[in-house]
C-alpha cells in the first residue's frame, strides 16, 4: 500500500497525523528489549567483525553518539556486512515474549482520527513483529524504516561514491583513537546509512509520506531525534520523562498519558473516515521496503 497525499488546505485540525518512534516510545524501557539489542550488537561486533571484546562498549558509545545507530557508525569507519545479517542477529533473537498486548494504547489509538504512522531506525520485520505483540498492528497506516531510507539491501548495493570512500583506507577508521587524540586536520568519516536523528532521515521520510510537518506530532523517548524533529518542523512529543528536553513541545511519563497532555487530538472527531485502517495488518509501502 502506498502512502496517499492527505494534505489539506484551508480550514481543517491543527493536526492531520501523528509519528510514532517504536522501541521504547510505543513500550516501556522495562521490557528488557534494549538492553538485549546493545548486548546483541556487541556480541555481533565481536563475532562477526572481529572486534575485540573489551573495546566494544567505547566503540558503540562513540559510534551511537556520532552517527545516531551503531550500525551507521560501523559502516562509516568502514566495517563490511550485509545489513540483512546485521539486522537477523540483533533483532531476530530478541525476546518479544516480553512484550504484551496493550488494551489501552490500542483504544487510543483507534480513538484517534489523524493519521498515524511508525518511523523507526529499526528493520521492517522487527517492527511488524513489535507491533503485533503489542496487538496494534492494524492502528497504523504504515511504516517509515531502516528499508525505507535505505532501500539498498547491503554494502554490496550501495552506490560506487560510497563504495569508493569505503575503499580509501585499508582497514577501518580508528575512531578510539581519534576520539582521544582529535586532529584538526581529521574528520569522521561519513555513514552511507540514512538514520535518525539525521535533519536528513526527517526530512526524507517526510518527503516519502506526504507529512506536513506544521501538521504533525511526532513521538519518540530520544531527547536528539525530539530535538532533529523539532528543527525539522514537526511538534513534538517526548516520551518515557516527565521534563520536557531541548526541543519538546510536551513530555509523557508513558505513552498512555497521551489524552491528559493532547486532548486536543480527540477534538476533531469529525475528520475524514479515510484515516481509520482495517484490522488484519500493518500496512507498508511497498515500493521501499524490502
Amino acid at each position: 500500500m502506498e502512502f496517499e497525499d492527505r494534505y489539506r488546505q484551508g480550514q481543517g485540525p491543527k493536526f492531520d497525523c501523528l509519528l510514532f518512534d517504536l522501541d521504547d516510545t510505543l513500550y516501556p524501557m522495562s521490557s528488557g528489549l534494549a538492553k538485549e539489542v546493545l548486548k546483541n550488537i556487541g556480541d555481533y561486533m565481536v563475532k562477526k567483525l572481529g572486534i575485540e571484546k573489551e573495546k566494544v562498549p567505547a566503540l558503540c558509545d562513540l559510534l551511537y553518539k556520532n552517527y545516531g545507530t551503531t550500525m551507521a557508525g560501523l559502516r562509516a569507519i568502514e566495517y563490511e556486512f550485509e545489513y540483512d545479517d546485521y539486522h537477523g542477529f540483533v533483532h531476530g533473537r530478541l525476546p518479544y515474549h516480553n512484550l504484551k498486548t496493550d488494551p489501552i494504547l490500542r483504544n487510543l489509538l483507534f480513538n484517534m482520527p489523524q493519521r498515524k504512522l511508525i518511523f523507526t531506525n529499526a528493520d521492517k520485520n522487527h517492527a511488524v513483529k513489535a507491533l503485533n505483540m503489542l496487538g496494534v498492528e492494524d492502528c497504523f497506516e504504515g511504516i517509515i524504516c531502516f528499508e525505507t531510507l535505505n532501500p539498498s539491501k547491503n554494502y554490496e548495493d550501495e552506490d560506487e561514491d560510497d563504495r569508493e570512500i569505503n575503499h580509501s583506507r585499508n582497514e577501518p577508521f580508528d575512531i578510539l583513537q581519534f576520539s582521544s587524540q582529535p586532529s584538526s586536520l581529521s574528520q569522521l568519516p561519513k555513514t552511507p546509512i540514512l538514520c535518525k536523528p539525521s535533519i536528513d532521515a526527517f526530512d526524507e521520510a517526510l518527503r516519502i509520506a506526504n507529512i506536513d510537518p506544521q501538521r504533525t506530532i511526532f513521538f519518540d523517548d530520544s531527547p536528539r531525534n525530539i530535538l532533529s524533529a523539532k528543527r525539522a518542523g514537526l511538534h513534538t512529543v517526548l516520551v518515557g520523562n516527565s521534563v520536557r528536553s531541548r526541543g519538546a513541545d510536551h513530555a509523557l511519563k508513558s505513552i498512555h498519558n497521551i489524552r491528559e497532555a493532547l486532548p486536543e487530538l480527540w477534538e476533531s472527531e469529525k475528520m475524514d473516515e479515510t484515516v481509520k485502517y482495517p484490522s488484519g495488518k500493518v500496512a507498508i509501502e511497498t515500493p521501499v521496503t524490502a
